[in-house]
């Protein structure tokens, strides 16, 4: 008998993700975290990506955005020292929630609570062991040592993960030697926010809003004239180890714009400090047996607001899978699709941080040619278009067995309107619960009499929707389609495929 289903090492955002959705699953996580309370220290400063959708889809989008103490950003990133301007787009594919991670961690831990996680603050695990049925961790608690078992464990405990470590899984990548500052601070009575968002500083001169670059480093401002709070962003190159424990101060701030730009800029009291150095790991797998890796344990992108969305992904991917393992349905090598569907991801997401690398850390005439030349391209709409989805992760398509794939086979489902006989709604409602869903757009009774078989697993729903993509699709409990029946698809061809993709993600009928 194990003292939980699955054990969940890390109490960040990525494991109370995994923690809400096991329990959504019907199992039982716990969640040991070293620490003995949240961090005050700040971290990311807010949500942004193909998360927010899945938040939505689980009807929790508008609980986090309440929470927010500012309103909506415009949809402006930067990437590389350059922006992605998505305010273009009528439809842009990436979107951002200012809420801060302790705030999030904080909505994410009420969230687990409320599904009933035991989550245990000062609990350190100090060693591993596992066989064919169970994984045995030895924990140091505030009581002193104890061991405790489960089926499964995830590390979600960082970059310095202690369960990847036990495991051995290597951890190879890059580290770069610059240290980033980003600041949100009320300017003094004396500096002038300029009509462009420039800074007139007296004795110094203007501060360009946006990014400048120096031969001692970057500096990024973002600021508007109907504000006095502005966003301060350096990047340089430096030899100092720092704690991540230890909070930035403004002195720190302030070191920093003088070195950057040469600024002595007096500043009020800081709303936002964080400091934070870049790193471009990936674990060579995200699984060792029944040792299993998602977040900051798996993967280090080396660029801003990219972590979360990845981690909390990975956490939604990971979780309904294990779910089906400890609950019996599983199929055979369902839980190897989190290694073959979120360590490409990950790659992919490499991909693009590190491209930004090369973007901001370039200082010749040829890298600020290479700046401008990309800065141009986005303001044409297709390559816009493409680079928000790639940031945002939403450009992502998970392999699906089979030969015969509907265009929307793999990608995440999309929210249509859906006409039933109680009234409107949309997919995003559908998938609050966590569960299968086989949606029926064209009355196939035929389709609806084989996902019948599987009725204790896959909920069936009956719709209408205005502009059919597919005559059913079946959905995922992570919203990714794992298989759709094309308009008219005749039966014969239709109704086999189904039932293998039915066995093939959700079991035996």
């Amino acid at each position: 008998m194990t003292d939980a289903d699955v054990i969940i090492v890390g109490a960040g955002p990525t494991g109370l993700m995994s923690a809400a959705e096991l329990r959504l699953a019907g199992v039982r996580p716990l969640v040991l975290e070293r620490k003995a309370r949240r961090r005050d220290v700040p971290k990311a400063g807010g949500l942004g990506g193909q998360i927010l959708e899945l938040l939505r889809y689980r009807g929790l989008l508008e609980r986090f955005a309440a929470a927010c103490t500012e309103p909506m950003p415009a949809p402006r990133f930067p990437f590389g020292g350059v922006h992605l301007d998505l305010t273009q787009l009528a439809d842009p594919p990436m979107h951002a929630l200012p809420l801060p991670q302790q705030l999030l961690e904080r909505l994410l831990e009420e969230r687990a609570g409320e599904l009933g996680v035991d989550l245990r603050r000062g609990h350190e695990v100090v060693g591993a062991s596992q066989d064919d049925t169970a994984v045995t961790l030895d924990v140091r608690g505030p009581d002193g040592p104890y061991q405790v078992t489960a089926r499964y464990v995830v590390g979600c405990d960082g970059a310095r993960s202690r369960v990847r470590e036990l495991a051995g899984i290597a951890f190879p990548g890059t580290v770069y030697p610059e240290v980033n500052r980003l600041a949100q601070v009320p300017l003094p009575d004396e500096v002038t926010v300029l009509g462009n968002g420039d800074l007139d500083v007296p004795g110094f001169g203007a501060i360009r809003a946006g990014f400048t670059r120096t031969e001692s480093g970057l500096l990024g401002v973002g600021s508007s004239p109907d504000s006095r709070v502005v966003s301060f962003y350096t990047a340089e190159d430096e030899s100092t180890e720092y704690d991540d424990d230890v909070p930035m101060t403004v002195p720190e701030l302030q070191d920093s714009l003088r070195r950057v730009v040469g600024v002595d800029l007096r500043v009020g009291e800081a709303l936002r400090l964080s400091r934070f150095t870049f790193k471009a790991r990936q674990a060579e797998r995200y699984r060792d047996g029944r040792i299993l890796l998602a977040g900051d344990a798996a993967h280090l992108f080396p660029a801003t607001g990219i972590a979360l969305n990845a981690g909390m992904l990975d956490a939604v991917n990971l979780a309904w899978k294990l779910a089906a393992e400890v609950r019996g349905w599983a199929p055979s090598g369902l839980l190897a699709t989190y290694q073959e569907e979120r360590h490409p991801a990950g790659a992919r997401t490499m991909l693009h941080t590190r491209a930004q690398v090369a973007l901001r850390r370039g200082h010749d005439a040829a890298a600020e040619a290479l700046r401008e030349v990309f800065q141009e391209l986005l303001t044409d709409e297709q390559p816009l278009r493409r680079m928000g989805a790639m940031v945002a992760g939403s450009d992502i398509r998970y392999p699906m067995p089979g030969s015969h794939h509907h265009p929307l086979a793999g990608a995440f489902a999309p929210d249509l309107t859906l006409h039933t006989g109680q009234g409107m709604t949309g997919v995003a409602e559908l998938m609050h619960p966590a569960r299968p869903v086989l949606l029926d757009l064209a009355d196939r009774a035929d389709l609806r009499e084989v996902a019948a078989e599987w009725r204790d697993r896959v909920d069936v729903h009956t719709a209408k929707t205005d502009q059919r993509p597919a005559d059913v699709l079946l959905i995922r409990p992570d919203a990714h389609v794992a298989w759709a029946a094309g308009p008219d698809e005749p039966a014969d061809t239709a109704a086999p495929a189904l039932r293998e993709a039915l066995s093939t993600w959700f079991g035996a009928p």
